[in-house]
């Protein structure tokens, strides 16, 4: 059995003068989200042998809130082809994820984030987790998956289970849509 968690970036700001998408930071409200999500991961107990991240500025500054929040360093491998990378080229990711690791942690960008969830877990008619990623991913959510397989080579489409899907608007009504 192995289980794959998605992390989409925290919050940015859009009013930063950067030059490069990929410099923009976090605004008040995702490192705020970030923190939450942190402490959630801590008091649900989740844990991850390996984790992969873009290294854009947005999710270094995610990855650092959510440390804060979590209590302990998640080490990630910064992989620049997470950056804004399709549903495709993260489960080619996937797929090269050490085979010992049993748990998995990637955090990245949307819509590759996103579609792969779709790609992943079968259209199932009465799915409300998976009706709701398809609604939106927002910034800073959470996705979990398992699939029984020994190894991650073996993911294909519609071979997961989604079994967990946070907003932080779930762990905190002031992270939602409309609040800074």
């Amino acid at each position: 059995m192995k289980t794959l968690t998605l992390l989409r970036h925290a919050k940015s700001s859009w009013d930063d003068p950067v030059a490069r998408d990929f410099d923009r930071p976090l605004n008040g409200k995702g490192q705020r989200a970030a923190l939450a999500v942190g402490r959630y991961l801590r008091s649900e107990g989740m844990t991850f042998d390996h984790v992969v991240a873009s290294p854009a500025i947005r999710i270094v500054e995610t990855v650092e809130q959510i440390e804060s929040g979590y209590g302990c360093d998640l080490a990630p491998i910064w992989d620049r082809r997470v950056y804004l990378a399709s549903a495709g080229s993260l489960l080619d990711i996937v797929h090269e994820l050490p085979a010992q690791a049993r748990t998995a942690l990637l955090l990245g960008h949307n819509p590759g984030l996103e579609d792969l969830i779709l790609t992943l877990i079968p259209d199932r008619a009465g799915d409300a987790l998976r009706d709701s990623v398809e609604e939106k991913f927002p910034t800073a959510a959470i996705a979990e998956m398992t699939f029984d397989v020994a190894d991650w080579t073996a993911i294909r489409a519609d071979s997961g289970t989604l079994v967990r899907f946070i907003r932080p608007r779930d762990l905190d009504p002031a992270l939602g849509p409309a609040q800074d």
